[in-house]
């Protein structure tokens, strides 16, 4: 494995020595596969990127001498991650991921440019012969939380700390809502948006705000442990992100949504090693260990024999989570009674359910 920061990586892109043919060592047939990973915060965010981090350790101690791993961290959603994906290209890499929602179009002009790699886009929606699409159903652990907040909650109002207003935010924001409401009618979810993925001052200003504001129980959808640490500073109790950071709130956090990579990553680069690659689409979730949920503490035995209850029912198809009447901010009914909400619908959601406050731009 190997890794370098951004600075020092994309620093190399001015010279001509990445590109010069001369300077490219020959491929060798038994060379082994190089794949990248490129990553939006540090790896050691505790959060999202370090959750990928492990899933690219799992796939390389899998497949051993017969792949080359490296990643790249810390890398703007904006033209430096197309000049990382552009250097991991004259560098030899055969197969990179990108995962962060901001890298997409970037992604889509250097897989155009280069049909000869195969790249896969996290949390994005365009594709191509040579793009490939992955993704979780977060919105299935944010149900989770949602049913125990409405079960702990004494004054009926939560607090999320929010990223950005993409699709995949707005799914969890209304997901935790319809949690809360399916144990309590009348609770109510404040949101604050810190437009970013990874800044750990704001998320920390965030949620002391929804503190302030009277929000008894926190959740998040970005990257570090700051909320769950200002929530634990101040007895509230909260849950983790993206991975089980119990060590960062051991008596306050109640679960957390784990995203599980290492198998996804594993079986595609096998599928590159034996030729069988195809560009596909996949949305993981509980049903198949993409979505775990880390131990359910510091709560009664009761609520967490309800949380993995629904648990079981979300991975039985029992409970889609968006299944109608749903109604937004104004009272309107968006999706009738009986429907459920079809994938394509979510992808594209950026409708606030009954009970949030607060607008999304």
């Amino acid at each position: 494995m190997s890794s370098l920061k951004r600075r020092s990586f994309t620093g190399l892109l001015g010279a001509s020595a990445l590109a010069a043919p001369g300077i490219m060592r020959a491929a060798r047939a038994d060379a082994p596969l190089k794949v990248g990973f490129v990553y939006v915060g540090p790896v050691g965010d505790f959060g999202w990127s370090y959750q990928h981090e492990m899933g690219r350790k799992q796939a390389q101690a899998a497949l051993g001498s017969a792949v080359q791993t490296s990643y790249v961290d810390n890398v703007d959603e904006s033209p430096a991650c197309q000049a990382v994906f552009e250097s991991m290209v004259a560098s030899g890499h055969k197969l990179i991921f990108g995962t962060s929602f901001g890298y997409m179009n970037y992604m889509v002009r250097v897989a155009a440019q280069h049909p000869e790699v195969k790249f896969e886009h996290c949390t994005g929606y365009k594709q191509a012969k040579n793009l490939a699409l992955y993704n979780i159903r977060y919105y299935q652990g944010r149900f989770v939380q949602g049913v125990i907040a409405g079960h702990l909650s004494k004054t009926g109002t939560i607090g999320y700390v929010a990223s950005v207003p993409v699709p995949e935010v707005v799914q969890g924001m209304d997901a935790v809502m319809l949690g809360m409401q399916s144990v309590n009618p009348k609770a109510r979810l404040k949101f604050i948006m810190v437009n970013s993925w990874y800044d750990p001052g704001k998320e920390g200003d965030a949620a002391k705000a929804l503190i302030d504001q009277g929000c008894d129980v926190l959740t998040q959808h970005t990257d570090s442990p700051a909320p769950l640490q200002v929530a634990a500073s101040r007895n509230i109790p909260a849950f983790g992100e993206a991975t089980d950071m119990i060590k960062f709130a051991p008596h306050d956090q109640l679960t957390a949504d784990i995203n599980h990579w290492g198998d996804y990553y594993t079986q595609r680069i096998k599928d590159v090693l034996a030729g069988s690659w195809t560009s596909t689409n996949t949305w993981g979730g509980f049903a198949d260990g993409m979505l775990q949920m880390a131990p359910f503490r510091n709560m009664p035995e009761p609520i967490a024999q309800a949380a993995q209850q629904s648990v079981a029912d979300i991975s039985a198809g029992k409970n889609k989570v968006f299944t109608g009447p749903l109604t937004d901010q104004t009272g309107k009914v968006f999706l009738p009674a009986g429907q459920t909400m079809d994938d394509t619908t979510l992808s594209g959601l950026q409708t606030l359910v009954n009970g949030i406050e607060g607008k999304l731009g």
